[in-house]
């Protein structure tokens, strides 16, 4: 006599249950919810080497992103990479970096307005976090930087980010356990108006 378990009535639902679980599991993964592991101090102080974070990737469907935002995307040059940076300028805004001050210049601001980081890391050098430079973003490109200025390797060097890049927004920080957040790393207040 077999066992109760290996009954071929037990075994069909077992394995249906299996399949439908791990399908739910992919689309959740999908078009939901990702994990992502943080690799790197660029977004000191907000995001610190290996937090593990879930990315909600359903945001962006229904929305842009806004200016100030988190986002992870993949890394243009190599899109098996994922990276994690703050969004500084729109599509449409000209990005202006003097030393460590940045102006966004768009049609609300058409002289231009400098942007309050309250979240950035300038470290403890007094160097400014880059050559002076001015971009001007494209339909669907953001200019996107490191909270911590001085060690992040961003759009200052790799240019605009394509939106087909963008995975999504940090939602849930879970790990470190004594630092669990939802939309850690949003903005306070936007700097421009929009």
């Amino acid at each position: 006599m077999q066992p109760k378990w290996w009954q071929p009535g037990v075994v069909y639902e077992t394995v249906k249950t299996f399949l439908v679980v791990v399908g739910l599991a992919l689309l959740i993964r999908t078009f939901l919810i990702q994990p992502f592991i943080v690799d790197g101090s660029s977004m000191v102080p907000t995001y610190h080497n290996s937090d593990y974070l879930l990315i909600d990737k359903l945001t962006y469907r229904f929305r842009e992103p806004k200016r100030g935002e988190v986002i992870v995307f993949q890394y243009p040059r190599n899109p098996q990479e994922n990276y994690i940076k703050r969004i500084i300028g729109l599509p449409g805004d000209t990005v202006e970096i003097k030393g460590d001050t940045v102006t966004i210049k768009n049609d609300a601001n058409p002289n231009g307005v400098t942007l309050t980081e309250d979240y950035i890391n300038l470290g403890s050098t007094t160097a400014p976090f880059a050559t002076d430079m001015s971009t001007t973003l494209g339909a669907g490109q953001y200019f996107v930087m490191g909270d911590n200025r001085h060690a992040s390797s961003d759009s200052r060097f790799f240019g605009p980010l394509d939106e087909q890049y963008l995975i999504g927004r940090p939602l849930l920080r879970l790990y470190p356990f004594n630092d669990i957040r939802v939309l850690a790393g949003a903005p306070d207040r936007l700097a421009t108006d929009r």
